[in-house]
């Protein structure tokens, strides 16, 4: 009987789940940055012309306020749907799901959570 080896790499099925996964969030993501982009594209016009000048000021602080954090919604966005395009790139290579620190495959339920995860619990912990 041959020893029991430790996997080195994720099946061709198992791939081929966390890219049906990936994809999808990859396709939300991409729902959600249009939202932003289309939030940050598009200025509102609140009807408050005839309104105090206090007020304006008011609501043109809040509303540049409001441009900036989803500009930065946006950014991250943008991110995350690169770590995803990566990750499906690390799924035809077949190198998907490996740490890049212990070289040991990651935990399946955490890559089902966070599907652009590079490193394992343990390589992260090192890193704390």
């Amino acid at each position: 009987m041959a020893d029991k080896k430790e996997k080195t790499r994720f099946s061709d099925e198992e791939l081929n789940e966390f890219k049906e996964v990936i994809q999808n969030k990859i396709k939300e993501a991409k729902i959600d940055l249009d939202l932003l982009t289309g939030e940050l594209s598009h200025k509102d016009d609140h009807g408050t012309d005839d309104t105090g000048r206090t007020f304006n000021m008011m609501e043109d602080g809040a509303e540049t306020l409001a441009r900036e954090m989803n500009a930065q919604k946006a950014s991250r966005q943008e991110k995350f749907i690169k770590n995803l395009e990566n990750a499906l790139i690390r799924i035809e290579n077949k190198t998907y799901g490996v740490c890049r620190v212990t070289g040991k495959l990651i935990n399946k339920k955490r890559l089902m959570l966070v599907p652009h995860a590079t490193l394992s619990i343990e390589a992260k912990n090192m890193q704390s």
